[in-house]
């Protein structure tokens, strides 16, 4: 929580379980290989259209070679981890504790919670390869222009960013092209950043068109303790750590 300056014993120990939550999550995903983030909103049900398409995405994801990871709640979320495992693919959740508790969706191999919400930002953006965003509120609003500005800045490589869900995005779309684009807030080529279909399997094929391989793909090394995650039955946690 944001409460202005603590103590210098209060700020030390904060440091240290930020660092804390950090390692926990590059070990934790150091490993996961091809990887997706799905980002969307938790409220939608089941026999929602919405959510149809992102189980449809996920599983396509999965087909192709592609862990599918989310923030591991319900919802779009859920819909894309179940996708996932439908096809026999890696499902991952990054978790977040908060005070009305996100109970992590049951269709997640491996799922790690956070404390910090922008630890589990990073955790999201720094082990995908390329992002789909399906509709969402205040969080998938953060999530969607973060990584746009991140990308637009060159803090991380242009990867592919598709949006679904056409008709939802339309009037934000709208807002980036005539307001921001006239008044110069943004450049014309940032509209650039992202692609928009609401057709999972061409979702799909935008990422794969825009990712490369990785050179060295990292190996997991026994003495460490270190282990390949893998598609399973059962799910496993990553538990998260003390609040403040």
């Amino acid at each position: 929580m944001l409460a202005g300056p603590r103590s210098r014993t209060e700020e030390f120990f904060r440091v240290l379980r930020i660092t804390a939550e950090f390692i926990r999550g590059f070990r934790a995903l150091h490993f996961v290989g091809p990887c997706v983030t799905v980002f969307g909103s938790a409220r939608f049900r089941e026999d929602h259209r919405y959510y149809v398409m992102a189980r449809d995405v996920g599983r396509r994801l999965a087909e192709a070679g592609f862990a599918v990871m989310t923030g591991g709640g319900p919802g779009i979320m859920e819909a894309a981890n179940r996708g996932a495992k439908d096809a026999g693919g890696l499902s991952i959740g990054c978790n977040i504790q908060l005070p009305k508790e996100q109970e992590p969706n049951p269709y997640l191999d491996k799922f790690i919670e956070f404390n910090y919400f922008f630890v589990r930002k990073v955790m999201l953006v720094k082990y995908s390869s390329a992002f789909i965003v399906l509709p969402g509120g205040y969080g998938t609003l953060d999530e969607v222009f973060e990584t746009g500005t991140l990308i637009q800045t060159g803090k991380i490589e242009h990867f592919p960013v598709v949006i679904m869900g056409r008709d939802y995005w339309r009037p934000l779309g709208e807002f980036l092209r005539h307001t921001l684009v006239p008044e110069g807030t943004i450049d014309p080529v940032d509209l650039e950043l992202f692609s928009a279909t609401d057709d999972p399997s061409e979702a799909v094929e935008r990422v794969m068109a825009g990712i490369r391989p990785a050179d060295h793909p990292p190996r997991p090394s026994p003495i460490l303790g270190e282990s390949r995650p893998e598609p399973s039955g059962a799910r496993t946690a990553e538990g998260g750590g003390s609040h403040g």
